[in-house]
């Protein structure tokens, strides 16, 4: 199987490099600026283009051959420098789901690539009806506890708009929520996966490792469980 990875230098897409190679596929890596992350990088089997995940033009350039698309656009590079990423989120909100659009507009020429968005936890009911990207209040207390501004709920609600684009669209997209404390970690390839709802351990957490995260992904790519749907997964 040929997996490109758009943000193949970032906290998770790199992780999902690492795995996709680790089982035998075929990886085209994606950033804004391939030359520089090829160079930082230095990984073998690992094929590097520049795209612009804001451009439907760039990504369809990309495209063919691929049998699967996974998209960990982020505005900036978070495994570098979060606090960036941070404030570019907050200055434009709207990213995310511009960035789906053009992940769509892109596929309309290559229908049966598969599309896989890693996108934000925010947008999980965490109790019946009860979404946390929905509530200030719920939202602001989550902020407080993480460390993060709370200006930064634009973006959270920006990762649910991106949701909602792709859920308009029938193309093959699967939306990937992470547990809501993700960071990395280790591999244990033990995990449990769930769908709209966040998946809690025995002390009510939701948490995995980015390494994890990268397995539940390359699972969804090689057997499809959720096509045209979202799904997360915890301990």
């Amino acid at each position: 199987m040929r997996i490109g990875v758009i943000g193949a230098s970032g906290t998770i897409g790199s992780r999902v490099v690492t795995e996709a190679l680790g089982r035998g596929h075929q990886v085209a890596a994606f950033s804004r600026d391939a030359a520089r992350a090829a160079g930082e990088e230095r990984r073998e089997n690992v094929a590097w283009a520049s795209v612009d995940a804001l451009d439907p033009a760039s990504i369809a350039a990309v495209l063919p051959g691929l049998d699967v698309l996974v998209s960990a656009f982020q505005p900036g590079n978070a495994a570098k420098d979060m606090a960036d990423t941070v404030r570019r989120s907050i200055a434009d909100p709207t990213v995310y789901a511009t960035a789906a659009r053009a992940l769509l507009k892109a596929l309309e020429s290559h229908p049966r690539t598969r599309l896989i968005v890693i996108g934000g936890a925010g947008s999980l009911e965490i109790a019946p009806g009860v979404v946390r990207a929905d509530s200030d209040e719920l939202l602001h207390a989550t902020l407080d506890e993480i460390g993060l501004p709370r200006d930064y709920a634009a973006a959270v609600r920006g990762h649910r708009d991106a949701l909602n684009v792709l859920r308009t669209s029938n193309r093959l997209w699967t939306y990937f929520s992470p547990a809501e404390d993700i960071a990395p970690g280790e591999r244990t390839g033990r995990f449990r996966v769930g769908g709209d709802q966040p998946v809690l351990d025995a002390e009510g957490r939701s948490r995995i490792s980015a390494e994890d995260a990268a397995v539940a992904l390359v699972d969804e790519a090689e057997l499809p469980r959720f096509v045209q749907r979202r799904f997360t997964i915890g301990y």
